[in-house]
Parts: C-alpha cells; sequence; structure tokens
C-alpha cells in the first residue's frame, strides 16, 4: 500500500474512487476542449495549450492511482497505430462528417507562416495527442467505460475479457465523438482488441500515441488541417 503525504485535493478525490480517478480527468479535459474558441479566436490555440498541460498535470496525478495506466510497447501496438493512421486519412472523403472538422485549426494562418508562435502551437499539438491523449482516453474508454457495460463493478472485470456489447458500444461511443465518426470506430475496434489481446492498456495508448503522431505529421506535411 503506498502512502501520499501532502498529497492535493484532487489526488484525495481521485484515491476516494476508482470511478472518479478514471472519469474525473477524462471529463476535465473535455470541459477545457469545449472552451476553445469560445473567447475569440485566439482562444482556439490558448485553450489548447492550456488543456494540454492541464492534461498532463491529471496524467501525472492519476498514475500513483490507476494501476493499469502503464505504457506498454509491442509490435502489434506499432503495427495497429500505423495502420489506423493510414485508415483515417485513406476513408476521409468517403463518409460525411460530424458538424465542422475544424478545418480552422491552423497556426500558420492565425500567427503567421514559419512564426515562432505558429511552430510552438504545431509542437504543442504534437505532444497533446501523443502524450496527454492517449492515457487520458484510454483509460476512460478501454479499462473504465468498457468494462463498466460489462458490469457495474468494473473493477472485477479483467482487461483481457472480450465482450461483444461493450466492444461494439464504446467503440461507437468513442467513434461518434469525433467529427470523423466512421475512423473513429474502426479505431476504436482496433485499440480495444489490442487491449483484449494483449490484456493490458499500454499497448493501447502506445497505438493511440502513434497514429496521432503520424497524423501530426501527415497534417503538417500536407496542410490537411482538417484532421486538427
Amino acid at each position: 500500500m503506498v502512502i501520499f503525504c501532502g498529497v492535493n485535493p484532487l489526488t484525495r478525490k481521485l484515491q476516494s474512487s476508482p470511478v472518479i480517478a478514471r472519469v474525473a480527468p477524462f471529463v476535465i479535459f473535455v470541459l477545457l476542449t469545449a472552451c476553445q474558441g469560445q473567447f475569440g479566436e485566439a482562444s482556439r490555440y490558448w485553450f489548447y495549450v492550456a488543456k494540454t498541460f492541464v492534461g498532463l498535470w491529471l496524467v501525472w496525478t492519476m498514475r500513483p492511482v490507476v494501476a493499469e495506466m502503464r505504457w506498454a510497447f509491442s509490435w502489434e501496438a506499432v503495427v495497429a497505430g500505423v495502420l489506423v493512421c493510414v485508415m483515417w486519412v485513406g476513408i476521409d472523403s468517403y463518409y460525411p462528417k460530424l458538424g465542422k472538422p475544424g478545418a480552422d485549426w491552423n497556426p500558420r494562418a492565425q500567427f503567421g507562416q514559419g512564426s515562432a508562435l505558429a511552430w510552438f502551437m504545431i509542437a504543442v499539438r504534437f505532444f497533446g495527442p501523443s502524450v496527454v491523449v492517449p492515457p487520458l482516453e484510454e483509460v476512460f474508454y478501454r479499462s473504465f467505460l468498457y468494462r463498466c457495460i460489462i458490469k457495474s463493478d468494473f473493477q472485477t472485470v479483467s482487461l483481457g475479457t472480450f465482450n461483444w456489447l461493450a466492444f461494439l458500444a464504446t467503440s461507437a461511443i468513442f467513434g461518434f465523438s469525433h467529427p470523423q465518426w466512421l475512423a473513429g470506430i474502426v479505431c476504436g475496434f482496433a485499440y480495444q482488441g489490442l487491449v483484449c489481446w494483449k490484456k493490458r492498456l499500454g499497448d493501447a495508448m502506445t497505438a493511440h500515441a502513434i497514429t496521432n503522431l503520424l497524423l501530426g505529421v501527415w497534417v503538417v506535411w500536407k496542410g490537411a488541417w482538417n484532421f486538427w
């Protein structure tokens, strides 16, 4: 048993409930996401920076409490991460999107082509999806939501347990949280499949990070800002 001395109120709250520990950080992150662009065009970028660093702090705070949130590397994770990125880009023009896909998130247009501030925003946009988003989302969707659909006492359900209803429902919810909903659903299949196959969360976190990193490379290389 680990004893935490001088912990902050959020840490104590996370320690008090396995549900809060896996849901509250994700909800905070989503609420900050909703604030992007609500206070002028520049707030789209500065709130992204703020939520990225708040998200990093949340992940750090969760680490001692959420035991399954540990990165793991495997060839399956690498293959899944690369294939999901290829799929995400490849099918983009073949189905309608939900709402506006986010084509306005273009720091070069906002802050100047080649400006230091534009590159700073691009760097943060690489860091957030590759380091912060995978643990937050995988813990919420694949560790909490998937197992909670199977059984309310979700911690009694092994990460490797396969259940069709939970598999489809979690992937659908994950998919429809993105404008690119179809790619998101297929992505959910891949990451959840990894968790069930490897019986741990870390491979899905790694695959998620690889997908987002490669997608970021594609965005900057091709100027395909709609993916951000």
